[in-house]
């Protein structure tokens, strides 16, 4: 369920795991076995790109796509660390290249261009190199006439890393998948927990069907931060995929173990029975 450790990474990974939500003491064997979904509360935990691979995609069924595409540290950027060394270290972390994973598979014996984002990579902030992914992924489906499926774990948004070279991949990725709504191809976007940012802001709200996890925080800003900026108490449950789904801002919501068999049904709905 959680990310894969590098060799290089000798840091002991504990063998149980506290709920965030119902604060039960979990084996995380048990809580891999639950696809990552508290047996107690119900709660959905992250999981990484490759995790949600496995559980979506018909076993054996994906082929990746531009894995080879990696960032470079355009503007030198440096915080606690340097970008390189942040990059580096979300790569030992979780095997990964970039925060994004893009390609072909199959949902119940349909072909479908798949893409998904890893929290654990930088929290699955958009750069240069994720919004090249999406649209690369959004101009395969045009030119394979295939549905398009996201799931997003953007926690991190753009990522400020990059400046202006990740800002702008709002409005290339917005622009690509414009050209899949232009030549009538199916968009699905998933939203987990949490999507957050530019990601929100762009190719996580524009699918033609929307769909949730339970509980995922998605918005653009964060809560704190609004809250401290208009100084007033937030609605209950704001910013969750209940609360979204109730003021009609998503279609649905659906369980992780649900998740595979109602992408299916939506597939055959909009595009007919296979």
């Amino acid at each position: 369920m959680f990310h894969k450790k590098d060799k290089k990474d000798t840091a002991p990974v504990p063998d149980e795991v506290v709920c965030e939500k119902c604060s039960e003491t979990l084996n995380r064997k048990l809580l891999n076995e639950c696809w990552g979904v508290c047996p107690k509360c119900d709660f959905h935990f992250e999981i990484s790109g490759r995790r949600r691979i496995e559980l979506l995609l018909d076993s054996g069924s994906f082929t990746e796509m531009d894995s080879s595409l990696q960032p470079v540290d355009a503007l030198s950027f440096t915080a606690k660390s340097t970008y390189l060394e942040r990059l580096k270290k979300s790569e030992e972390q979780t095997g990964l290249s970039e925060a994004c994973i893009i390609g072909r598979g199959k949902i119940e014996n349909r072909e479908v261009a798949f893409g998904v984002t890893d929290p654990f990579f930088m929290r699955g902030s958009m750069g240069s190199v994720v919004g090249e992914r999406i649209a690369r992924l959004a101009e395969y489906a045009l030119s394979e006439r295939l549905p398009m499926i996201f799931v997003s774990g953007s926690g991190g948004g753009a990522r400020m890393d990059e400046g202006m070279f990740s800002l702008m991949q709002m409005a290339k990725v917005s622009s690509a998948i414009g050209r899949l709504r232009t030549a009538r191809l199916l968009y699905i976007s998933v939203l987990t927990n949490p999507t957050m940012g530019g990601a929100m802001a762009s190719f996580a709200a524009l699918g033609d069907i929307v769909v949730a996890e339970p509980g995922a925080l998605i918005g653009f800003a964060g809560p704190n931060v609004i809250k401290q900026t208009i100084k007033t108490d937030l609605p209950e449950g704001f910013q969750r995929s209940e609360f979204l789904l109730e003021k009609g801002f998503i279609d649905k919501i659906v369980h992780r173990h649900k998740l595979k068999s109602t992408i299916a049904r939506v597939l055959d709905f909009c595009l007919g029975s296979v």
